[in-house]
C-alpha cells in the first residue's frame, strides 16, 4: 500500500481531538510521536463502533507502547516507558506509516 509523503502541517491539539471518528464530515485522526496519522479509510477499525476507536483524536503513543486499550493511557508521553516499550512504539508508527498517510504533526494549542 502506498502512502503520500509525509505532511508537516501544524494541527493543535484541540484540532485534533475533533477528529475522533464522531463527526462524519471530519477525517478520523490517530497521532504517533507527533505524527498525525489519517485512519479515515479504516473505519471498521477506528469508527465510533471501531476497536480502536480509544485512540482517535490524541496522540496515544504510551497506549501503542504499551498494547493497552486504557484510556489513561492515551497520552503523548512516553517518558516513562521501558526500552522494550519503545521498540514496540517504533513497530506500531512503522505499521502505520506503511498504511496511513502523515497529515500533519501535533502542537500545543495557543
Amino acid at each position: 500500500m502506498t502512502t503520500n509523503p509525509p505532511k508537516n502541517t501544524p494541527i493543535t491539539v484541540s484540532e485534533l481531538a475533533k477528529c475522533n471518528g464522531t463527526d462524519p464530515s471530519k477525517p478520523i485522526y490517530v497521532a504517533i510521536k507527533g505524527d498525525v496519522f489519517d485512519v479515515s479509510k479504516n473505519t471498521d477499525a477506528y469508527g465510533p463502533e471501531g476497536g480502536y476507536k480509544i485512540f482517535t483524536g490524541k496522540d496515544a503513543s504510551k497506549a501503542l507502547a504499551l498494547s493497552s486499550l486504557k484510556p489513561e493511557d492515551c497520552i503523548p508521553d512516553i517518558s516513562e516507558l521501558t526500552e522494550k516499550d519503545l521498540v514496540v512504539l517504533e513497530q506500531w508508527h512503522a505499521f502505520f506509516s506503511k498504511r496511513y498517510d502523515i497529515v500533519g504533526k501535533v502542537v500545543p494549542d495557543n
